[in-house]
């Protein structure tokens, strides 16, 4: 299953520092057998969404929360085009 979640917080954040939260979600992700497949970053608003595949939501909030920046929502995008 796929996931797009959303992280509040990170105003004026660099894509050095989001490519650093991202490596921190790499090195566990295999615990919950979770891959987090990309990250985009608004440093304006302080948004980041992140796209990962899993067996569940709560496997993907687990992954962010052991890395330090739990998501603020987590939606299954089972449709695309």
């Amino acid at each position: 299953m796929k996931f797009m979640d959303i992280h509040d917080g990170f105003v004026g954040v660099t894509a050095d520092q989001l490519a650093d939260a991202h490596a921190a979600d790499l090195a566990i992700e295999e615990d919950e057998g979770v891959h987090f497949e990309q990250a985009w970053l608004d440093p304006v608003s302080g948004k980041v969404f992140c796209l990962a595949e899993g067996p569940s939501k709560e496997a993907v909030q687990r992954v962010h929360e052991r890395a330090g920046h739990p998501a603020g929502e987590t939606y299954e995008v089972s449709i695309s085009v």
